[in-house]
């Protein structure tokens, strides 16, 4: 009767001796210093890029079409003349202002109706 609440007293300090094991001093990986850590510690806040508020498919008055992408901000826009075609970006400085790009690229409008003027063309209307 005496060796098992022994046994079990001595499993029990065991236990308990192994719960203080902490290092006495911090563990040191690496000793060489981070080259860039104050860069890191310095830098700007990061901006995330913009959500999409709408993507839309616009039927223009010369019965052509345009696929537009829409960002939140409305300080970006991607523009397709075809569905399969490589995007223009259209940016803008300040949301309000219309969105311009090299070329002579010019947007304005909402996610129903919007203004465009491509390159070569003249300014139309279109609709979604």
């Amino acid at each position: 009767m005496k060796s098992p609440l022994l046994l079990s007293a001595t499993a029990a300090l065991l236990a308990l001796a192994a719960c203080n094991s902490k290092p006495n001093s911090a563990e040191v990986l690496d000793s060489n210093p981070d080259p860039m850590a104050n860069a890191l510690a310095n830098r700007g806040p990061v901006e995330l890029p913009p959500a999409i508020k709408a993507e839309k498919t616009f039927r223009c008055k010369d019965n052509s079409l345009l696929y537009v992408t829409l960002f939140e901000g409305d300080k970006l826009a991607l523009v397709k003349t075809t569905q399969t075609g490589t995007p223009t970006r259209l940016t803008a400085d300040k949301a309000g202002d219309p969105l311009v790009a090299e070329g002579g690229w010019k947007l304005t409008g909402d996610p129903k109706t919007i203004t465009v003027t491509q390159p070569g063309k003249p300014s139309q209307s279109c609709k979604s």
